[in-house]
């Protein structure tokens, strides 16, 4: 009965120590949006950031901008189509495609049009007015911005793991594609590759 005892003791004892050694406090700190978190390892929005505005900023100094806007005397009207996400991990691709649509709009150097999902709910509007609103203010259809080129392309990735450390490889490959015969006036790839070591902590 006394070494049943010692050893139930010997269990409790061991219990309570995992409980103390798996014990968390949550710590909340707030930082600026602009500083780099790095935690994972994974796709995250500083990389969607910087990403965006490498890649738009080689585009726009490609020819194709200079000799559309020499020729049509006009800045071109781009859109972002889909960015297909190829990766190994799920990856918001929604906000590296707002991130893209912000660098092309604050350039000034191109004129950007709302994509296929923006336009439906603009195309709503539009038929609400004719049917509510005052003569005077209605926005008629059809006087919509035809796009010059589409921005299109694809995240993918490639992991490595052993023994504890991940290799963990972004591939971004983007497009512009001349909307009136499908040829692509410039063609840009991102890498981005991180190493993550995953460290026991021995209590």
């Amino acid at each position: 009965m006394i070494v049943m005892n010692r050893g139930r003791i010997g269990l409790v004892a061991l219990a309570l120590l995992s409980l103390v050694g798996c014990a968390q406090e949550t710590k909340i700190t707030r930082i600026d949006s602009g500083v780099v978190t790095d935690l994972s390892g994974r796709w995250n929005d500083t990389d969607s950031r910087m990403v965006a505005e490498s890649m738009v900023k080689e585009a726009l100094e490609y020819p194709w901008l200079n000799g559309f806007s020499g020729s049509k005397h006009r800045q071109p009207v781009v859109v972002v189509g889909t960015i297909q996400n190829s990766s190994h991990e799920h990856i918001n691709v929604n906000t590296f495609v707002t991130d893209l649509e912000r660098e092309l709009t604050n350039s000034q150097k191109v004129t950007f049009v709302a994509g296929k999902g923006d336009r439906e709910e603009l195309r709503t509007e539009r038929k609400e007015q004719a049917m509510y609103a005052r003569e005077d203010t209605q926005k008629a259809p059809g006087k919509e911005l035809g796009a010059d080129y589409m921005m299109k392309g694809s995240i993918a990735s490639i992991l490595d793991e052993a023994d504890g450390t991940q290799a963990v490889f972004y591939q971004v490959d983007l497009q512009m594609v001349d909307l009136e015969n499908n040829a692509k006036v410039w063609y840009g790839q991102k890498k981005i590759k991180k190493v993550v070591e995953k460290k026991r902590s021995i209590f």
